[in-house]
């Protein structure tokens, strides 16, 4: 854990994390809640959610459950406003709920394209619509707020079978690029982090049987990170002085060329 000193740095903030209810988004929820941050949780598992905002507290944290489905528009505008009453608004916001599932385009797997968008961009997006006003509100008040986005390496190299995926990767790191130029003068630092692979949940989707077999041979060859590596980042980036933003990190496993 972070040393005595270090354990309340995000003190006074309210984070809100989504795709909260496992891997990164949980492990990121309980470091920023350890942190020192009031921390809502945003995912459609609720039992997931009740179990990691119990852990928080048990721990001697703050924590709010938000049960929404980053897709339905209304549900996170509705999660927004719950956040807004009972912890006063959102001064970080690690936007973080996505799924992964490359096939070879020419199976046609529609339906997969659609979810990928519909998950990792439109979901996305729902959430900064829903969130920007409180981030604008809070970094006028006190100097700073955090936007931070997942993408992926998949953002910037190339990894056959993932173009949809990768596609939509893309589209998070871009625009937060470009939203940082709107915000940042705002106070609001925008990050888009892309992360290698990650020990998490992802894998678990992935059901075409190439990328399977390239994801498993891969554990043979290199450790990968872990959910808590990416948590620490994202709360060494929210802790960073107001005039500092890390506008994209890339996070590899060591042992991962590309």
């Amino acid at each position: 854990m972070s040393t005595h000193t270090h354990s309340q740095s995000l003190a006074g903030r309210v984070a809100v994390v989504t795709g909260a209810s496992s891997g990164i988004g949980e492990a990121s929820a309980e470091h920023l809640a350890a942190l020192g941050a009031k921390v809502a949780v945003l995912a459609r598992r609720a039992e997931k959610l009740d179990d990691l905002v119990a852990r928080i507290e048990k721990d001697g944290g703050t924590a709010l459950a938000l049960t929404a489905d980053v897709t339905d528009t209304a549900a996170v505008h509705a999660a927004a406003d719950r956040l807004r009453s009972e912890l006063g608004g959102a001064d970080l916001l690690f936007n973080n709920a996505g799924v992964m599932l490359p096939a070879p385009i020419e199976e046609l797997r529609t339906d997969q394209w659609q979810h990928q968008i519909d998950l990792n961009i439109t979901g996305l997006m729902n959430v900064v619509g829903a969130f920007t006003p409180q981030l604008v509100e809070s970094a006028g008040k006190r100097g700073v707020a955090d936007l931070i986005n997942t993408a992926s390496i998949a953002a910037q190299n190339i990894f056959p079978n993932f173009a949809v995926y990768s596609g939509t990767k893309a589209y998070v790191t871009h625009f937060s690029r470009t939203l940082r130029t709107e915000l940042g003068p705002k106070n609001v630092r925008v990050a888009a982090i892309e992360p290698g692979i990650v020990g998490t949940e992802l894998q678990n989707h992935v059901t075409d049987p190439g990328a399977r077999e390239w994801l498993d041979g891969s554990k043979d060859t290199m450790e990968w990170l872990t959910p808590q590596d990416i948590a620490e980042t994202i709360g060494f980036i929210a802790t960073l002085p107001p005039r500092v933003n890390l506008q994209q990190v890339t996070i590899m496993p060591t042992g991962q060329p590309s």
